[in-house]
């Protein structure tokens, strides 16, 4: 009735061009990351085989219920098993915040500075007053995190039962990215209050979090200095089994989704067709026989609440094109003695004004324009994951010599 052919048309249709276009767009993205998701499954196979034996196979697909995430799209949980001799990053960030005594208050406060040096206003009193920081005593709530703007203008709030750990303080960076966006797009017309698509919304803050690199933490005093570039592949594998490991769980939950709306997977594959997708894009298997009296992607919170996913995707490509972009702003381009993942935009005026220049712009623009704004091009472009990662994939192609790739 409302002139799409199905639901998935319909999600499909806020990225400014033709639906079909956009999912053939989602597939051209990664096609230019997936070999460095090849390599780096490939290295966490070996290392997994190492420790479990011939339950991991050789040459195949991953069993699901060993990369230490529920639906396999996080590896940090198995960074210590898959760590090599040399991996070690060379600090914990989560021990240098409790020897601190940094507070849930504090986290926040450190989380809002990064953006005050980049020359934004500081958050509203308001925002203070009115945010849910720890979890309260009194009751239960949702403590998933989320950043909230209660009347599109100034009201800003967080809601987050922190704790004092690296995980925290990264995700206080990215809802408060969410905060900063809401506030710079406050002057536009309020049906334009808004990212310039989903994707965005989700982007910026971890365009933030990636800033969160050891210089950045010398300049706030928790690393007297930074480590040597021998820890480099430390900090960029522990990245990686983050965001690279995600990449094709964040693309195939709307793939099947998508499927399932046009009627091309039909109630009696629900689940056979999840495990399928998961096989192709993720190369990991499940644990033990399925079938169709599980319903597995009921488990993915966003498939009972009907919460499109490809926004995650994007956002993980997103980040790291507005980084590079950044970067450059910032005067470390990613040449040098200043390589992609240690650029810090953290007091970078330069950076912040290119980054203001896009967010005010809210949705008042095609994406493409807004893209423009902040990196001067007109298409989304995963090859600022393969510079920022490009250290590491030589090193997972060394580890992987002479060892089977893919499944």
């Amino acid at each position: 009735e409302l002139g799409f052919k199905d639901t998935g048309a319909m999600w499909r249709s806020k990225y400014d061009m033709p639906a079909d276009d956009f999912a053939k767009e989602l597939d051209r993205l990664w096609d230019q990351v997936r070999p460095l998701y090849l390599s780096l499954h490939a290295y966490v196979r070996n290392k997994l085989r190492e420790k479990y034996g011939d339950i991991v196979p050789a040459n195949g697909p991953i069993p699901a219920h060993l990369l230490g995430n529920i639906w396999a799209q996080d590896w940090s949980n198995v960074s210590k098993i898959v760590a090599a001799g040399n991996s070690d990053r060379g600090y914990d960030l989560t021990q240098i915040l409790k020897s601190k005594n940094v507070d849930a208050l504090g986290m926040v406060r450190y989380g809002e500075s990064f953006f005050t040096s980049l020359g934004f206003d500081p958050l509203p009193k308001t925002f203070w007053e009115r945010s849910l920081f720890v979890r309260p005593r009194d009751r239960d709530v949702v403590c998933h995190a989320s950043a909230w703007d209660i009347d599109t203008i100034d009201d800003l709030r967080i809601k987050m039962c922190i704790d004092t750990t690296e995980e925290d303080f990264t995700t206080i960076h990215h809802e408060l990215g969410h905060n900063f966006y809401q506030r710079a797009y406050n002057k536009q017309p309020f049906l334009f209050r808004d990212s310039a698509n989903d994707g965005f919304h989700e982007a910026i803050g971890d365009t933030i979090a990636l800033s969160i690199t050891p210089e950045y933490l010398v300049k706030l005093g928790f690393l007297p200095q930074a480590p040597d570039a021998s820890k480099d592949i430390g900090l960029l594998l522990n990245k990686a089994l983050e965001k690279i490991a995600f990449l094709p769980f964040g693309l195939m939950i709307d793939q099947w989704r998508w499927k399932v709306f046009s009627g091309e997977i039909t109630p009696d594959k629900y689940n056979e067709a999840w495990w399928q997708l998961r096989l192709k894009y993720q190369g990991v298997a499940p644990p033990n026989g399925r079938s169709e009296k599980d319903f597995d992607p009921g488990a993915k919170y966003h498939v009972p609440a009907n919460v499109p996913y490809a926004r995650y995707f994007l956002a993980d490509i997103l980040q790291f094109q507005f980084h590079r972009s950044l970067a450059q702003a910032a005067g470390c381009p990613g040449t040098g003695s200043t390589p992609l993942h240690r650029c810090s935009i953290y007091q970078s005026k330069e950076a912040g004004k290119k980054l203001a220049t896009m967010l005010e712009m809210g949705l008042n623009k095609p994406w493409q324009d807004a893209l423009f704004a902040i990196t001067g091009q007109r298409q989304m472009d995963a090859t600022a994951i393969r510079d920022y990662f490009a250290p590491l994939q030589k090193w997972l192609d060394e580890q992987n010599k002479g060892k089977p790739i893919g499944w």
